[in-house]
């Protein structure tokens, strides 16, 4: 079994939790679910649900009608997956400014957690 963990920044926020909150509640509604199959999948999860877009970084793939949301995750020691960030996708490609802000975050929790 999995264990999803937010990450959050030294202010105790958690970025995905914002983004989460934003979202409409039809989309927030599908977003969790997906968070639960991640958490039941793990590392088994492929597509159309996960996808790896490098450096140990996955995207989790939301659709709702026509509205699709990513979410960013990675693996770390005993099963746990930490999510980042998300954002709304508007365009086919994934914006490089999100992925750099996945990478940082997973950057910084690897080096605030590497003793676990």
């Amino acid at each position: 079994m999995f264990e999803i963990e937010f990450y959050r920044l030294k202010d105790g926020t958690a970025p995905v939790e914002k983004f989460l909150d934003r979202l409409n509640v039809k989309m927030r509604n599908k977003a969790l679910n997906s968070l639960l199959i991640l958490e039941e999948f793990g590392n088994a999860l492929r597509e159309p649900y996960s996808k790896p877009i490098g450096e140990g970084i996955f995207e989790l793939r939301i659709q709702f009608a026509n509205d699709i949301s990513r979410i960013f995750y990675f693996f770390f020691v005993n099963n746990k997956i930490v999510v980042t960030n998300g954002f709304v996708k508007k365009t086919r490609k994934t914006p490089e400014s999100e992925i750099v802000i996945a990478r940082k975050y997973k950057k910084d929790y690897e080096r605030r957690h590497k003793d676990e």
